[in-house]
């Protein structure tokens, strides 16, 4: 599922700031904290994608299926 976003612009005398804002779903979704430090990674001209630095833990514990 994907969430369609517009990109803008901001026009500064001598300067230039281009914007993405998350929906509200996607920062939950990815428990995305105030502050958190990520980065853009350019794969092609049609994928741009965002990397944390620091993921963090599971919410899901983990299982042994094996039998026992």
């Amino acid at each position: 599922m994907g969430f369609p976003t517009k990109v803008q612009l901001i026009q500064r005398k001598g300067s230039e700031q281009w914007y993405i804002n998350f929906p509200s779903a996607i920062a939950q979704a990815m428990e995305f904290e105030r502050g958190e430090v990520v980065e853009w990674i350019i794969e092609d001209k049609s994928q741009l994608v965002l990397r944390r630095r620091t993921a963090p833990a599971s919410t899901l514990k983990k299982t042994n299926l094996a039998p026992g």
